[in-house]
């Protein structure tokens, strides 16, 4: 009857206070109404989710490596913890536990965690490492920004330079247009402007005696006169019985 009393007493003191963390046993301190959670010797990799209430906590012989940050900082009521026989690897990553350690050291209990690797720090107690050791923690946790932001700019200054470069080349580069065949009713008349307020097509008759002969002459804007060539011959032979003027052809 009274073993039957003490299992109910423990299922209802341990849905009272939260769910049970993974394979750790729950068990309530009475008349003090505190809360005992025992994970010890069950090769855990990493501290449970545990009630917030916990007044003592068992971790020891565990394969622990390190404590995540906050882990701890939510337990306001632990009054002991037991961390040894674990494997941490004092790195960066123990940071906090040593920090948490220095805060509370009157909370541990089966003596003080020690470092199991790397072997250079061998079974030295985690809350005496020196702050020597994390010195190059903050730069540890930023490479990854600085790595990305490193590659980042990388890209952004090939760009630039593939731009210029393209700039560059297309300034000195010379772009040879080679027409083989004639445009049909291709002509140099089609290079001069045919809108009337640019041309005007005038006519001039040369008369000498009986013999009347009109020329078209071409005017632009220009004042430059454009003479029919087919009817060069008869404009100079017709100056040169009227006028006597010798004319030379160059």
């Amino acid at each position: 009857m009274h073993s039957g009393l003490g299992v109910f007493l423990l299922l209802a003191t341990s849905s009272a206070h939260g769910p049970v963390p993974g394979p750790c046993l729950c068990s309530a301190l009475w008349p003090a109404g505190l809360l005992l959670v025992n994970c010890s010797a069950m090769d855990l990799v990493k501290v449970p989710q545990l009630p917030s209430d916990t007044t003592e906590l068992h971790l020891q012989d565990n394969q622990l490596t390190a404590v995540s940050p906050g882990a701890f900082d939510r337990l306001a009521s632990l009054r002991k913890v037991s961390l040894s026989g674990n494997r941490f690897h004092c790195d960066c990553r123990i940071q906090y536990l040593r920090n948490w350690l220095r805060r509370n050291p009157a909370v541990v209990t089966g003596g003080s965690p020690t470092c199991a690797s790397p072997s250079s720090l061998a079974l030295k107690e985690i809350v005496y490492l020196g702050d020597e050791l994390f010195s190059c923690c903050a730069v540890e946790q930023g490479c990854g920004d600085v790595l990305s932001n490193s590659l980042l700019g990388a890209i952004l200054c090939c760009l630039v330079f593939l731009l210029l470069w393209c700039l560059r080349l297309a300034k000195n580069s010379t772009f040879t247009l080679d027409i083989v065949n004639k445009h049909s009713g291709f002509g140099a008349d089609s290079l001069r402007s045919q809108k009337p307020k640019h041309r005007r097509r005038v006519q001039c008759v040369i008369s000498h005696g009986n013999d009347n002969f009109t020329a078209p002459l071409w005017t632009d804007d220009h004042e430059t006169k454009y003479i029919n060539m087919d009817l060069l011959p008869q404009i100079m032979d017709v100056l040169h019985k009227k006028h006597n003027n010798k004319i030379k052809a160059t």
